[in-house]
């Protein structure tokens, strides 16, 4: 996908929280080294790598094409993706309120380590606590 196609899925699957990115944003995060972006028709993951752990940094299903396993199909590439480059561990935040995402992800074997009051900003609306999860990519699937 295009840094354009990316940031137009990214808009309209991220209308709460937290903002949507730039295609100049996503240009540079998929330039920048430890970059791993794997991309379907109806959604893509974007994360990176340091050193040891990786970073969901965002996780985007077309609206019209939830609930049928495209997100769950690639957080399970990106984990791949991320083991066979040497990370141990993957690290990702979500909204509090965004319930659909926390199920994804404990249902994946995530589990909360954190939470980081006001971390999404919104204008004219208070901001929005995240609660930070954690998996051992060595973990057996739940």
């Amino acid at each position: 996908m295009s840094p354009d196609a990316l940031a137009a899925l990214h808009a309209r699957c991220f209308t709460e929280a937290p903002r949507p990115w730039t295609a100049r944003e996503f240009a540079g995060l998929a330039a920048a080294e430890g970059t791993l972006l794997l991309c379907r028709p109806e959604g893509f993951a974007l994360g990176r790598l340091a050193g040891p752990e990786a970073e969901l940094l965002t996780l985007a299903v077309e609206p019209l094409a939830r609930r049928r396993g495209i997100g769950t199909a690639l957080v399970l590439a990106f984990e791949a993706a991320a083991s066979a480059r040497g990370a141990g561990e993957v690290f990702l935040e979500t909204a509090v309120g965004n319930t659909a995402a926390r199920g994804l992800y404990e249902a994946l074997g995530y589990r909360p380590v954190g939470r980081r009051p006001g971390y999404y900003t919104r204008a004219g609306r208070p901001p929005l606590d995240a609660l930070v999860f954690r998996k051992p990519l060595d973990a057996p699937a739940p």
